[in-house]
């Protein structure tokens, strides 16, 4: 059966062609005409033929010319007809992967040959590919996990209740704070799916809408939400700002900020306190969260703030978190046309960002 979508590529090349051969020919047939009529005239401008030499001169020449433009535009068509598929052929086999693509497929990457646009094009198709195949399988693996994970509190939840309610055991203080988890547990699951929506609104958000924000305010404010978190695990922590004025979306860096300290108690190891610093740099804002944490690689470093991605993956989903907070702080930093950033020593981290600064006038 005809397949019209198949015959598209063929179209274009077709078309590429007929509208290459009208311009050369239109050029020809003024060139030869050009020729023809200088020629004649400087002939005729001569006086050594009668009438009847000067039509036949006229008449071989006209002829002659009339093969050679025929001749130029057959040949010059049919080079430029092959040229040209071979340039389109790699927009060709671009054409058959997103079809691939459209039933829901990952197809090959396609081998890249050249270095020009169309090379270029072809190599970031093919990133793209490899990286919405990467996140196709972390979602998976997440989805997998808690759903395991689910399995295990509720089996543990429905279990207890049933035998509290048939009155197969008493209930008491230990049976109950056991309950409790449980049901924190499978809340903290649900919080870590929400993550992967939050992770879609923070994709399409442009974070354009700004305000005169005190960057000293927000980060004291954002650090109290965890007064009872570093309280409970004795950890103390040591704040430095400056009291600047920065024009940025304030929910945005709040989340930020957020992400950044609550992953500085979550991973903490040691004894020593959590330094959090805010000051300006000649053109940015700087905000740093320092303290100890659990080793993290050298080959890990570089892809901390890469989605899904956790340093430890024996941690579960509770201990471990999703491997989204990073990468959303990367996405809302980067919508500021800031950049976020971390080094490391053993033990001793210090996490980043830093924002383009733009000092409101009073």
């Amino acid at each position: 059966m005809f397949n019209k979508k198949s015959w598209l590529p063929k179209q274009f090349l077709w078309r590429l062609t007929l509208l290459n051969v009208v311009i050369v020919a239109f050029f020809i047939a003024v060139s030869c005409w050009a020729i023809y009529n200088t020629a004649c005239f400087l002939v005729d401008g001569f006086g050594t033929m009668n009438e009847e030499k000067q039509n036949l001169f006229n008449s071989t020449l006209f002829h002659y010319l009339c093969i050679f433009s025929i001749t130029a535009i057959v040949m010059s068509s049919m080079i430029h007809f092959y040229l040209t598929k071979q340039l389109i052929r790699p927009i060709r086999k671009l054409i058959q992967s997103t079809k691939v693509m459209k039933r829901g497929q990952y197809p090959k990457p396609i081998e890249v040959s050249t270095k020009d646009e169309t090379g270029q094009l072809i190599s970031q198709f093919n990133d793209l590919i490899m990286q919405l195949k990467n996140n196709e399988l972390h979602r998976q693996k997440l989805v997998s996990d808690l759903s395991h994970e689910f399995r295990t509190p509720l089996t543990n939840l429905n279990g207890y209740l049933r035998a509290l309610k048939d009155g197969m055991i008493d209930g008491n203080p230990e049976l109950y704070e056991s309950l409790y988890k449980e049901s924190k547990r499978l809340t903290n699951m649900v919080q870590q799916i929400e993550q992967l929506k939050e992770w879609d609104n923070v994709s399409q958000q442009t974070y354009s809408e700004k305000e005169a924000v005190d960057m000293a305010l927000l980060i004291k404010q954002s650090v109290e939400m965890f007064r009872w978190s570093l309280k409970k695990e004795n950890i103390t922590v040591n704040i430095q700002t400056e009291n600047i004025v920065v024009d940025v979306n304030s929910e945005g860096i709040s989340q930020v900020v957020s992400n950044l300290v609550g992953n500085a108690i979550l991973y903490y190891q040691g004894t020593d306190s959590i330094t959090i610093k805010g000051k300006t740099l000649e053109s940015d804002y700087y905000f740093s969260v320092e303290g100890p944490g659990q080793p993290i690689p050298i080959e890990d470093q570089d892809k901390i703030f890469q989605r899904f991605y956790r340093v430890d993956q024996s941690r579960d989903r509770e201990t471990g978190g999703t491997g989204l907070g990073l990468a959303i702080s990367k996405e809302i930093v980067e919508h500021h046309k800031g950049t976020i950033g971390m080094e490391s020593v053993n033990n001793h981290h210090i996490f980043w960002f830093t924002l383009p600064f733009q000092k409101v006038n009073s």
